[in-house]
């Protein structure tokens, strides 16, 4: 039995094509695996803790030398982590605002890029090197943009700091199987966006 984790990042709800695109998800996922189980993450819609000097000298203590005192600034942190760890699918869904990630999506990823916990470099002291500590995990990637021409070997390949930071971050991680899905030209409307929007449900319909 899987165990997903949704991660919704829009700071609009009812009106979040983001947010349509991890709903659809999940009914299409549930239809072809009806024993996994589902946790829903809302990080768009709540305030995310951005990490402080606390967090900071809390993260960074080695393992064995942790109590329950000097950790007290990741108490927050240890929860998301956690979660990260007891799924196995993880499915974020993100629009883009300003060619990046949502403000609160940012600060979601500080709190859970945990050296020793989800990474480490590979000496055991900064090398340069980095392990990935999330292991056999998949990554699906949902989202939304007002433009177009964002993906690989497009005009705007470099103006795209959303799905390829997530990506990133998350392989840094450890996590290799990541499909991402985008559903572009919000902002065009008309029968421009709904083309775009039959070619990408039915992406995400095929997933298996």
């Amino acid at each position: 039995m899987n165990k997903v984790l949704i991660i919704n990042a829009s700071v609009r709800n009812e009106k979040s094509y983001s947010r349509k695109l991890t709903q659809l998800f999940v009914e299409n996922w549930k239809n072809k695996n009806p024993i996994d189980s589902f946790t829903f993450r809302e990080i768009g819609l709540v305030q995310i803790p951005s990490i402080d000097e606390n967090w900071i000298a809390s993260a960074f203590i080695k393992p064995q030398d942790r109590t329950q005192e000097n950790q007290s600034g990741v108490s927050y942190s240890n929860l998301l982590v956690k979660e990260l760890k007891e799924h196995n699918i993880y499915v974020i869904g993100t629009p883009m605002y300003n060619w990046s990630i949502p403000s609160n999506l940012k600060s979601y990823i500080d709190q859970i890029m945990r050296i020793n916990e989800t990474w480490k470099f590979r000496s055991g002291e900064p090398d340069g090197v980095y392990v990935g500590l999330l292991k056999n995990k998949k990554l699906f990637i949902l989202s939304s943009r007002g433009d177009t021409g964002y993906g690989e070997n497009q005009k705007n390949e470099h103006m795209n700091f959303q799905t390829t930071y997530l990506k990133f971050v998350f392989e840094i991680m450890g996590i290799e199987d990541i499909t991402v899905i985008s559903l572009d030209n919000e902002e065009f409307g008309g029968e421009v966006f709904e083309k775009s929007k039959q070619i990408i449900y039915s992406k995400i319909e095929m997933i298996e």
